[in-house]
């Protein structure tokens, strides 16, 4: 099968970076899914993972995908063959830059019917790191109250954070840093309901918008941030950071009893959690929400055909930092 692989840790722009080859198709464990790949998108984590240079050995990148179950594990009971699925993967296997891939039944779900596969492979990582953050950590729900800042909103992850936020947890007020009126305007059309410019002082604006003070953050850039957090926070509020700032002094944040929370969704897989199928679950009722008409894919490029140099593009693309919404790579020409 094509795959595309890397083995040494080199700017995106360096032809090396990434590169075509052939690895044997694999075959499937006992909780295991073989996916028939159909699309894949981009994410920053792609990028920190390639800049972990493993050796000489060919690796795989990839964490997000939508494609058609090929074959099982004898111990699957999730899924069968010709069911069509999304999921993220985990940064512990080979990842999803595959024509066919192996992924654990448990952090699968299946796919929206009303997407295609490009628009759903721009969905599962994101839609995983922006459900377990705001309700597994926030613990918001349909019955709280209260203003949310999202720092990074016009992202992929906090794209997903303002709409399911703004479906599941109504009463909540969602205040989205935005650097451009054309972002400004996209993630206010998902449910945001005040932006500020995160290349102005944000701290004179969130008060403009958000007076009563702000009782939850969830961030994407953090390091430099935490004075603000402390100022813009009320008494025990509460931040979900995803980000990798760096050592960062959370010290002053006992004054006011703020809580601080990472989220990675790559944990469930990575440590074998008791509730690994909790991924699963979310995928399958994102979906839900995605075929209900209430949860949109943010899918924003599709660019063709697989293969190394398309996959360096969006790459360079991602870690411009300058983008709206997912890039996803077809395999289907």
């Amino acid at each position: 099968m094509n795959v595309v692989g890397y083995t040494e840790s080199l700017p995106i722009e360096d032809p090396r970076s990434l590169y075509d080859a052939q690895m044997p198709i694999p075959e499937p464990g006992p909780h295991d899914l073989r996916v028939q790949v159909r699309a894949v998108s981009v994410n920053p984590v792609d990028a920190k993972q390639r800049l972990r240079a493993p050796g000489e050995t060919v690796q795989v990148l990839g964490y997000d995908a939508a494609g058609v179950v090929d074959a099982v594990g004898p111990e699957v009971t999730l899924f069968r063959p010709g069911d069509t699925v999304y999921y993220a993967g985990t940064i512990n296997r080979p990842g999803t830059d595959a024509e066919y891939h192996l992924v654990d039944e448990r952090i699968v779900g299946r796919k929206p019917i009303s997407l295609s596969f490009e628009q759903a492979a721009a969905l599962p990582l994101t839609a995983l790191t922006a459900w377990e953050g705001t309700f597994d950590k926030l613990r918001i729900d349909a019955t709280t109250r209260g203003t949310l800042l999202v720092v990074g909103a016009t992202g992929g992850v906090g794209a997903m954070i303002v709409q399911l936020t703004h479906i599941l947890a109504p009463q909540i007020r969602i205040v989205a840093t935005a650097s451009t009126a054309e972002k400004a305007e996209w993630i206010r059309s998902l449910g945001a309901h005040e932006t500020v410019n995160h290349h102005e002082d944000l701290a004179p604006q969130i008060a403009a918008v958000a007076p009563e003070g702000i009782d939850y953050i969830y961030t994407t850039h953090t390091a430099g941030n935490v004075p603000l957090y402390l100022d813009v926070l009320n008494a025990f509020g509460q931040i979900v950071a995803i980000d990798d700032p760096g050592p960062i002094d959370v010290a002053p944040l006992k004054g006011k009893a703020l809580s601080w929370h990472w989220e990675s969704m790559f944990a469930r897989s990575v440590f074998h959690a008791p509730d690994l199928v909790r991924q699963h679950e979310i995928l399958d009722a994102v979906a839900q929400l995605v075929d209900e008409g209430k949860v949109h894919t943010t899918l924003s490029k599709v660019m063709e055909p697989f293969n190394a140099a398309t996959l360096r593009e969006a790459t360079a693309a991602v870690e411009s930092d300058r983008t709206v919404g997912k890039i996803v790579i077809s395999l289907r020409s």
